[in-house]
């Protein structure tokens, strides 16, 4: 529907061709030809012609191709006459049904004309194609003109929306909604482009030439319009939104896949200010799913084609093909380019004020969107655990959207599920991990897409220009019915439904209105409630709940299911009536709706899944918490999101967690949709709504085409049949008058007389004359309204009458024209014979010498005035010249003075301009100036209406003065008494005050005595048990005060709609008082009259009842032979017609006889001549001859037969003929005699029966009248009796009930009163409370306080630890007293550890007295907020009752001012009613009179026009007769030929006939006489009656004169009676002023109840707070778990390094134990050897040197050994040492375990009480907000009263400020507990980091440890060696020990050789082990060392 750039004619697209329509070949065609429509399943229907009828079915004949069908009659529509072709609004077609609107549309289409109106809506077919009616030239031809004024187009629906918002400053709204595909989004576009155009503000246009005002908009160089900024951007939001939210459809390129409300500020002078759009119903599931031949969104295809290199780099951008979610690639769009749609969408950001890192940020999430379909997941072989092989597309991912790859990947496959309190880590599968990144690249998209509308709203919105009113333009999906429906249809189909019901409403009530306006007879129908059950099925909340309250309800079970949603709601709606089951097993379909535009079968299919709309969580907080700032908006709202625990359903818990979220955060996809449904409804109801109702012609998207089914479905679906159906109720079809009468008056002559006459009048005499139904029609004041098919009946009508007075027009015209042909052929014939006279005549002298001599000399008798000619020729020449200069001349000054009027001419086009724009402003305000008046006229006239009915009501008003003065008095007393209950209420308050003064020093007395209160701790508990109770008590007393009040409130509503009846009852009752008092005079008078008259009537009535008996016995008589004569003559008009049938048919077979001779004579002629041409033929001719000659003459015979026979029929005919004649002619005859005596009979009595009649009407009258009057007055007079008796009764028990009220009230004020009195206990309770909770603080501080002397104590036993392990360092240097001071270490340590765990131990009871504490400080915040709730119900009522006081005040202030008015009025009414008394009297009498002479007149002329009527008709049948006659005469007179015998009788029947005539005629004369007599007389009665109209007109004028005079003394009276309001005001404003002060108590208490808000909201803050800490704790926990995770490996570690080591110091025992043995086996064999050397000291000397040697040999041995042996002691000391070391590491890690056990149990102590406290906080969240709603919106509704009176309450302030004081010190104290539990809390992180450095220590100590093992290790290593020698030594010696045994035994000499190498060897080993020796020592020194470093 583009623009075309082609020079194609518009007008072709927007005008109906006139000549087409009003063709009067189509005319007769229709006219002649009975036709129809007739269903068709080609065509949808066909036009036919009816030609038989059969029962119940027609016999009918198709226009197109003459066949015939058999159709039922039901299913035949009506066609409409040739004149409604193409017609302009539908709603004009006289024959509305389906088929005809078809029919209109088809033919507009097909011409071009694509716009149709139906009434009050638009209907666009889209033409698939560009039509040149949307440029500048088009708008400028439709603005500023009326609807009616131009032809469809959807600017005259733009422009009438624009001139009602501006004229009746109403919002305004269209409505376009339509299929996919049926140009709604190009039509809001259109609309949008429009109202640009038309109300751009005079900001943005350049041309200062041009005014404001100027409809033309400035052309910027490029060609398109220039609008301002705001006008830009408005028009360049919809590419942008189209990018993002359209894409390619099977029907349409361009198919918007979303709803929007756009909604476009006007301000007072109608330029736009500013715009917003709402979105509705997104399909984001095109995002990842494209069905064949179909694209997702623009804006994916634009940004892959047209975005460039540094971009795609940047976005990571890969080619069409390589994205799973554009499933069928690249789908070009014919025509669009989405290379050159990117740059455009660029552009119109940038228009729009997007910034580049905004473009780039969308961009990017556009981009993650695709990435998001190429992450794909495997399933694992041996589990269904998903996997995810390549990750390459999750990195792109998270590159783009700024998340952790590790974390994304591990929350897609295995997320944390909360289960219970517990959180599970559970494994996905592939299904499951594809259904979560769908789900989330389709809530990312559409979270995008939210947010740039919210972007496009923030650009459009200008705030500084308020908007005055707005124009809505809705372009929504419309009604569809698929074959199976899902979710989104039926969300679709709901709005629809919404919007029909809309439409109906509107459409029908302004309908009803304007009947109402046209003063039109209706009963009101509200046609709204036709589409309500179906609304209620899918919307109702409850009782029975509706199909997205059941969705909703399922969605909250965790096993619910698709199939349980459906069982349910068929157990729940089965019953209803637009609800179906389906009706087979085998159907697909789950339910069925009857919707208004069909029955549509739905598929119940992951529905709850939809209506949820769940999310992997996990990804939701990673993108929440996404590093990129734009992603983290877009996922701001985590918290609303349905999680995957929720979904799964594992168990009650998680139900029970996702019911808590529906309170507050969670709202399902129905919720939303509903709320935001009601919210457009709301809007749209507030608005005058105009409708365009887009239809799609065909799939094929051809230009051209319709596919009718296919418009008839949308015509159902879109509500144009329906409102069709709507508009055949009522008068669819109305005309103006003056048209009608125009159009019409054609089949009515002579209606109207000649002469002016009113329109309505007229219309009334021709409605009359035409004799239709009452039924059919309505008269309104400006037109006359028909039902359907009256005026299609019209039309035919006078198509009849018109084809006659045509055929008798042409007839005359032909005349006419013959005549004229003859006529000029006669002129030609003498033009003939003139021009042969004169052809003769030059013939004879053409040869005539004197001829040719005239004719040469003739032309020489011009030369001699040649040179005369000349003279004058030059003389002319000179006179030209100097006419020529002069001229010259002339034209120099001309062209001077042309160029200075050219210049004036601009100065003056200037000044034009400028008054032209002058005078266009002062237009506009000359108009608006005109509208003022108009609706100041109007006010006026409203303002006098209400001044009548105020004097109407104060008249009603003055009986119950009196009444009124006694209630007044009473409510007085009543005041006063309430007036002194207020002054108690005021002492007790007093009394209250000081009681809180006291309370709060008994509060600082008790902050002193803190200690003492510990004590009494149980007791209190005790007592907040009785509290609670008590509690409980006023709750139940508070709901029975409610109940209370619910009651007095109904006792009141049904009080005053009472009181108002009341009200109605008496005003009727006076008005009916005033009209019988007028009337009981005038009757009292008539009936004194009439009785008199009654009497002399009697006397004569009688006289004339005996006379009237006889005269109807003879009226009987005369009857009965009437009517015996009218039978007779019934019965001869039988005969005379079965005659004529007779003679009718003897005339046709005498006809046919004479056309047979006629041919027979023709051919006999042809046979003769043969026969002449053939007499010299051959013999066979002749016989043929022969027998023809006999076939003619058989055939002669045969005719003489036929003729004879035929000549005695006629004769027969002739005879009874004239033998019925005679007999008729005698009894016309006999009947006018008899006729003549009874007209005689009748004139006489009539003359008698009309003066009885007149006499006997007027006694009758009389009589009546006074017997009605009489039993009027007996009735009204009852009636008011009654009425009275039950106003007495209506009043005592008013009064009754308002004695009941007022104990009520008095007991409902005890009530308050004890209700105050409570919460003043309440409120010392709380203080109670308050100080109990400030001890509980302080034994907290005290608490804290021995907390930190314990961590100092700690920290000094650190200390104490640490200078001991330096001196255990130290002894181990030492290396002396080692052991000692080890084993009190140990002791020390033990000792340490012991009070250690004693602290911990502490420490847990008082963690636990903290926690107690904390359920303590709940219970009491949970009790202080049910009071608080109690507190504010008791506050409601209060309020409540005081609103109820006030009004009570207020209506007391008015009947006071009433009254007074009433009083002052009461004696200036009693004198207008006596004055108007008496002239309404003289009025009466005259009226009376006059009408008695009319009634009189009106018997008379009644009398005559029925006498002149039976005169007529008699005439009438008389000329029938005669023409009857008269026919017959000439049929006889034509018959004289063949018959001549009955002439003479026929001329006498003439003759007799002919006397008949003439006496006819001359009592036709008679009659003609007596018409004049009465015409006469009946102008004599209009000339009275002017008379009388002229003389009541004055006395109207003087009636109307006195009311004048009468309003203006009201006008004085209303004038005093405002003055006495503005006194009675400043009295009301005194009593508003007490009241005031009376609503002190209420404020002090809000304040306080404030004050502990404000105080709760604190304390919630600091358990928010304290939750945060507790994460800190929990993560820092979560730590020293790892920490202690990796010393229990180490220890493990050390554990089997000392096992190793252990293990060698066995084997080291085992060698020690074996060097031993080897030691003694020497000692051994020394003491053998010595044993031998002294046995054998008898030997030689050589063997005291060698023992000698031996000897010292043996010392140097034993050395040697005692070495060894203090090297095995230093070793065991070392061993002894390790094993004391191992022992304390045992010690240490035995302590460490249980230590870190402790821990353990600590941390999941504390988690239990984090998820506790959790749990606490969320119910007390929910709680809160469900308790404080309500109290809040009360308190807000407060707060913005008391605003308003916060200038009066200054004194008030004060001690609303003193309050405050105090509230702050309690803030203050507040605070310092939130600090010192702060530094608490870096007390524990201080002590967490001590243990964590202690950690550290033992770390490097156990390190340490590993260090020294090593050491030890490569010690035993050494000593293994030292070892291994020794004991290789010990071999040697003793082998040389046992060779010199051998020696010796042999007695040999001994040589001693290797002795000395033995010693040498002996010597070096000493060395070695000398050196080794020192080795060990140093290495022995090195090991305490590195053990003290």
């Amino acid at each position: 529907m583009a623009q075309r750039s082609g020079q194609e004619d518009p007008e072709r697209y927007l005008f109906v061709d006139r000549a087409v329509v009003y063709n009067p070949a189509q005319q007769a065609d229709w006219t002649a030809k009975k036709l129809v429509w007739v269903p068709s399943e080609r065509h949808g229907f066909e036009a036919a012609s009816i030609r038989e009828e059969r029962g119940d079915e027609v016999v009918v004949e198709l226009a197109e191709n003459g066949k015939k069908a058999m159709v039922n009659k039901d299913d035949i529509q009506k066609m409409n006459p040739p004149k409604f072709s193409k017609v302009e609004d539908m709603a004009e077609l006289t024959c509305l049904n389906e088929a005809s609107v078809l029919h209109n549309l088809k033919d507009r289409y097909y011409s071009g004309l694509i716009y149709t109106y139906s009434g009050l809506f638009c209907v666009v077919i889209n033409p698939y194609k560009n039509l040149p009616i949307y440029s500048e030239n088009i708008i400028e031809m439709y603005r500023g003109k009326k609807r009616h004024e131009m032809p469809p187009h959807i600017y005259a629906i733009s422009e009438s929306a624009y001139r009602c918002m501006l004229q009746d400053r109403e919002d305004q709204s269209i409505l376009c909604t339509g299929e996919s595909g049926a140009g709604k989004t190009e039509n809001t576009k259109k609309v949008i482009q429009y109202l640009a155009y038309v109300a751009s503000s005079h900001k943005g246009r350049k041309d200062h030439n041009i005014p404001p005002e100027s409809p033309k908009a400035v052309k910027l160089q490029s060609g398109s319009l220039f609008y301002g900024e705001l006008e830009r951007q408005l028009l360049q939001a919809n590419p942008i939104l189209e990018s993002f939210g359209n894409a390619k459809t099977v029907k349409n390129d361009n198919s918007s896949r979303f709803g929007k409300f756009i909604r476009i500020n006007f301000d007072v002078t109608g330029y736009i200010v500013g715009a917003n759009i709402e979105t509705y119903l997104l399909e984001k599931s095109r995002a990842i799913r494209q069905a064949k031949d179909e694209r997702t969104f623009h804006i994916f295809y634009q940004l892959l084609a047209g975005a460039g290199e540094h971009l795609k780099s940047d976005l990571l951008l890969e080619g069409f093909n390589s994205y799973r979610f554009l499933c069928n690639g690249n789908i070009p769009i014919p025509g669009q380019q989405d290379k050159d749609n990117f740059q455009e969408t660029m552009e119109a950001m940038r228009i729009m004020s997007f910034s580049h890192d905004e473009i780039l940020a969308m961009l990017k999430v556009v981009s993650s969107v695709l990435q998001f379909g190429n992450i794909s997941f495997k399933k694992e072989r041996n589990t269904d655990q998903a996997s995810m092989p390549e990750n390459t597309a999750a990195q792109k991912l998270c590159h783009l959207l700024g998340m952790n790859v590790m974390e994304f990947t591990r929350a897609i496959l295995s997320p944390r599920i909360k289960v219970g309190r517990d959180y599970v880590q559970k494994a996905q599968t592939k299904e499951q991990a594809d259904f979560a990144v769908e789900a989330l690249a389709k809530a990312t998209y559409e979270r995008l897409f939210r947010w740039l509308v919210h972007r496009i709203n923030k650009a459009l919105d200008r705030t500084k220009r308020q908007g005055a009113s707005f124009i809505g333009i809705l372009d929504i999906a419309g009604f569809e019915i698929f074959q199976l429906n899902s979710f989104e249809q039926l969300c679709i189909n709901y709005t629809n439904e919404k919007l029909q019901q809309l439409f109906n409403h509107t459409m029908f009530i302004l309908e009803q209105e304007e009947y109402q306006r046209e003063g039109i007879e209706w009963n009101f129908i509200d046609f709204g409630l036709d589409l309500q059950p179906c609304i209620d099925l899918i919307e109702r909340p409850a009782n029975p709940p509706g199909v997205l309250a059941l969705l909703d309800e399922e969605c909250w079970f965790p096993k619910a299911t698709d199939k349980t949603f459906v069982d349910k709601l068929m157990q729940e709606q089965g019953t209803h009536t637009k609800f179906q089951k389906p009706r087979q097993l085998k159907d697909k379909a789950d339910f069925c709706i009857i919707h208004y535009a069909g029955r549509v079968d739905y598929k119940a299919d992951e529905w709850l899944m939809k209506n949820m709309d769940p999310l992997n969580d996990n990804v939701a907080t990673l993108l929440h918490q996404s590093t990129d700032k734009f992603v983290a908006e877009l996922w701001k709202d985590v918290d609303r999101i349905v999680g995957l625990d929720q979904v799964a359903g594992m168990n009650e818990t998680t139900f029970g967690a996702t019911y808590k979220t529906k309170k507050g955060m969670f709202r399902t996809v129905g919720q939303l949709y509903k709320e935001s449904l009601t919210k457009l409804m709301a809007t749209l109801r507030n608005t005058n709504p105009n409708f365009v109702r887009c239809i799609i012609p065909n799939h094929e998207k051809r230009a051209g085409k319709l596919d009718p089914h296919l418009v008839l479905d949308q015509l159902r679906c879109n509500g144009v049949l329906e409102g069709i159906r709507i508009c055949r109720q009522g008068f669819p079809n109305r005309i103006v008058f003056q048209e009608f009468r125009q159009r019409y008056e054609i089949l009515t002559p002579n209606a109207i007389p000649k002469g002016f006459m009113d329109g309505k009048q007229a219309c009334e005499r021709m409605i009359r004359a035409l004799e239709l139904d009452a039924n059919l029609y309505r008269i309104g004041q400006s037109k006359i309204f028909f039902r359907t098919g009256v005026l299609a009946h019209l039309e035919e009508e006078r198509d009849l009458k018109i084809t006659d007075i045509i055929i008798y027009f042409q007839s005359v015209c032909r005349g006419y024209i013959a005549r004229k042909a003859f006529a000029k052929k006669q002129q030609q014939l003498s033009a003939l014979k003139v021009l042969q006279r004169n052809c003769a005549a030059y013939l004879k002298l053409r040869h005539w010498q004197w001829w040719r001599l005239f004719t040469k000399v003739k032309p020489l008798l011009q030369v001699t005035r040649q040179e005369e000619e000349m003279q004058a020729k030059e003389e002319e020449l000179i006179k030209v010249k100097e006419r020529q200069s002069k001229v010259e001349n002339e034209l120099v000054e001309m062209e001077r003075k042309h160029q200075q009027l050219l210049e004036e001419k601009n100065i003056l086009a200037e000044q034009l301009q400028a008054e032209t724009e002058l005078f266009a402003e002062a237009e506009e305000i000359r108009a608006r100036l005109v509208a003022k008046k108009q609706e100041l006229e109007e006010i006026l006239h409203d303002l006098e209406s209400r001044v009548e009915e105020e004097e109407e009501r104060n008249q009603a008003l003055t009986d119950e003065k009196k009444k009124m003065q006694s209630h007044i008095q009473d409510l007085e007393e009543q005041l006063d008494e309430e007036e002194a209950a207020r002054q108690k209420l005021q002492l007790e308050k007093v009394t209250a005050e000081a009681k809180i003064k006291k309370m709060e020093e008994d509060i600082l007395l008790l902050e002193d005595q803190n200690s003492k209160f510990l004590k009494e701790k149980k007791l209190l508990e005790d007592r907040v048990g009785e509290m609670t109770s008590q509690l409980a008590e006023e709750e139940e007393k508070a709901k029975t005060l409610g109940k209370m009040k619910n009651k007095q409130e109904m006792m009141m509503v049904d009080l005053e709609e009472r009181l108002k009846k009341e009200e109605k009852t008496r005003q009727e009752l006076e008005k009916a008082k005033r009209k019988l008092d007028s009337e009981t005079t005038d009757l009292a008078d008539q009936i004194a009259e009439l009785q008199a008259q009654i009497d002399e009537l009697k006397i004569q009535l009688a006289k004339k009842e005996e006379e009237l008996q006889a005269t109807l016995a003879r009226s009987d008589e005369e009857l009965a032979q009437k009517n015996n004569a009218l039978r007779q003559v019934r019965e001869l008009q039988a005969q005379l017609a079965e005659l004529q049938e007779d003679l009718e048919s003897e005339r046709a077979s005498r006809n046919k006889a004479e056309k047979h001779k006629r041919d027979l004579s023709e051919e006999l002629e042809a046979l003769k001549t043969e026969l002449e041409d053939t007499l010299d033929t051959t013999a066979a001719q002749q016989e043929l001859r022969t027998k023809r000659e006999q076939e003619v003459a058989e055939l002669k015979k045969a005719i003489d037969e036929e003729a004879k026979n035929h000549e005695a029929m006629i004769q027969e005919m002739r005879q009874r003929h004239s033998t019925a004649l005679e007999e008729l002619s005698e009894q016309l005859e006999q009947a006018k005699r008899f006729k003549g005596n009874l007209e005689k009979n009748k004139q006489t009595l009539e003359s008698d029966n009309r003066e009885l009649s007149s006499e006997l009407k007027g006694l009758q009258q009389a009589k009546a009248e006074s017997e009605h009057k009489r039993k009027k007055l007996e009735s009204q007079f009852q009636e008011i009796m009654g009425r009275v008796t039950e106003g007495d009764r209506v009043k005592t028990e008013l009064a009754d009930r308002t004695h009941k009220l007022q104990t009520e009230l008095d007991n409902v004020s005890t009530l308050l009163e004890d209700a105050e009195k409570k919460g003043i206990k309440l409120a010392k309770d709380a203080a109670s409370l308050e100080s109990q909770l400030q001890d509980t603080q302080e034994l907290l501080q005290e608490e804290t306080r021995q907390k930190l002397n314990l961590s100092s104590r700690i920290r000094q036993l650190d200390e104490e630890k640490n200078t001991l392990l330096e001196q255990q360092e130290e002894e181990e240097e030492a290396r002396k007293n080692l052991e000692k001071q080890l084993a009190t270490l140990q002791a020390q340590l033990l000792e340490s550890r012991k009070k250690l765990e004693d602290d911990v131990g502490a420490l847990e009871g008082l963690e636990e007295v903290k926690r107690k504490l904390q359920k303590d400080m709940e219970c009491t915040s949970q009790r202080l907020e049910e009071k608080a709730m109690a507190f504010d119900k008791m506050e409601k009522t209060k309020n409540r009752l005081q609103q109820e006081l006030d009004d009570l005040m207020v209506d007391l202030d008015h009947q006071r001012q009433i009254v007074s008015n009433l009083e002052k009025k009461q004696k200036k009414f009693d004198q207008m009613l006596a004055e108007e008394k008496t002239i309404s009297a003289r009025y009466a009498e005259e009226r009376d009179k006059a009408e008695a002479e009319a009634r009189e007149k009106d018997t008379k002329a009644l009398s005559m026009a029925r006498a002149l009527e039976e005169a007529l008709d008699a005439k009438e049948e008389l000329e029938r007769l005669n023409k009857q006659l008269r026919t017959e005469m000439e049929d006889l007179m034509s018959s004289k030929d063949d018959v001549g015998k009955n002439v003479h009788e026929l001329e006498k029947s003439k003759r007799t006939l002919e006397q008949q005539v003439e006496e006819m005629r001359t009592q036709l004369e008679e009659l003609e006489d007596e018409l004049q007599a009465t015409e006469d007389a009946k102008l004599r009665l209009e000339v009275n009656m002017q008379a009388m109209k002229a003389q009541f007109e004055r006395d109207l004028q003087a009636k109307d004169e006195q009311g004048e005079e009468k309003r203006r003394q009201l006008v004085k009276q209303v004038r005093e009676m405002e003055a006495e309001l503005e006194d009675e005001r400043k009295q009301r404003a005194l009593a508003v002023a007490a009241k005031k002060k009376l609503e002190m108590d209420l404020k002090d208490l809000e304040a306080q109840i404030e004050a502990a808000n404000k105080g709760r909201d604190e304390a919630i803050k600091q358990l928010r707070k304290l939750q945060a800490q507790m994460k800190d704790y929990q993560r820092e926990l979560e730590e020293a778990r790892a920490s202690r995770d990796e010393i229990f490996a180490q220890s493990k570690e050390n554990e089997k390094k000392l096992k190793g080591l252990e293990a060698e110091i066995l084997q080291l025992q085992e060698d020690l134990a074996a060097s031993e043995r080897a030691r003694r086996h020497a000692e051994q064999e020394r003491d053998e050897l010595a044993d031998e050397i002294t046995n054998s000291a008898s030997g030689k000397s050589a063997l005291l040197d060698e023992k000698r040697r031996l000897e010292v040999r043996i010392t140097q041995l034993e050395e040697e050994l005692e070495e060894e042996q203090s090297g095995m002691e230093l070793l065991n000391d070392r061993f002894r040492k390790t094993s004391m070391q191992v022992d304390t590491l045992n010690t240490e890690l035995a302590a460490e375990r249980s230590a870190a056990q402790k821990s353990e149990n600590a941390r999941q102590q504390l988690e239990r009480q984090n998820k506790e406290l959790k749990a606490k906080l969320q119910e007390l969240e929910g709680t809160v907000k469900s308790k404080f709603k309500a109290s809040i919106a009360a308190l807000e509704a407060k707060i913005t009263q008391l605003e308003e009176q916060m200038e009066q309450e200054a004194k008030e302030r004060a001690a609303a400020n003193k309050i405050v004081r105090r509230t702050e010190k309690k803030l203050k104290e507040v605070f310092m507990q939130v600090e010192d539990e702060r530094r608490h809390a870096d007390q524990y992180k201080e002590q967490m980091e001590k243990a964590n450095s202690r950690m550290k220590q033992l770390k490097r100590q156990l390190e340490e440890a590993e260090e020294e093992a090593t050491r030890a290790n490569a010690s035993r290593r050494k000593l293994q060696r030292e070892l291994d020698d020794a004991t290789e030594a010990s071999e040697g010696l003793s082998r040389e020990v046992n060779s010199l045994k051998n020696r010796l035994r042999r007695g040999g000499p001994v040589a001693f050789p290797s002795g000395r190498s033995g010693r040498r060897q002996l010597q070096m080993e000493g060395d070695v082990s000398d050196d080794d020796a020192d080795s060990r020592a140093s290495d022995h020194n090195e090991t305490p060392a590195a053990q003290a470093d």
